[in-house]
């Protein structure tokens, strides 16, 4: 389901809870992934508990980031990614906050180059 899907989706009842909340995150941020990438993950999942969100993508890298890391650059990829994660920030809190109803107070990210997964962690307010 892409973000605009979730954004207009009507034949879902909200608020979603357990799996079909964790795969409607999984999809919103796959989708903005992509939109902002030219592609997304090869696999991804998300986990929810009480104030915690955690989004897990597998095979993330681009050609050029996987370049990159071959030549030894894994700052630049790093650094690369945190400019990427700030441009997508507010689209990620958005849909998070959107599916799960509560605010999201911190959005912390990283990748490990070898083996090529990202994790996105999102914080959340109030009592789940």
């Amino acid at each position: 389901m892409s973000v605009e899907q979730c954004k207009g989706s009507t034949s879902q009842s909200f608020p979603l809870k357990g799996g079909e909340l964790n795969a409607a995150i999984t999809s919103a941020l796959v989708g903005i992934h992509t939109e902002f990438l030219g592609r997304g993950p090869s696999s991804s999942s998300t986990f929810h508990h009480e104030h915690l969100v955690l989004t897990l993508m597998h095979d993330v890298m681009t050609p050029a980031e996987k370049s990159l890391a071959r030549g030894g650059q894994v700052e630049a990829v790093n650094g690369i990614r945190r400019l990427l994660l700030d441009m997508m920030a507010a689209n990620l809190r958005e849909a998070v906050e959107r599916l799960t109803g509560r605010s999201v107070l911190a959005l912390i990210s990283g990748i490990d180059v070898d083996p090529d997964i990202a994790a996105v962690l999102f914080i959340l307010d109030g009592a789940p």
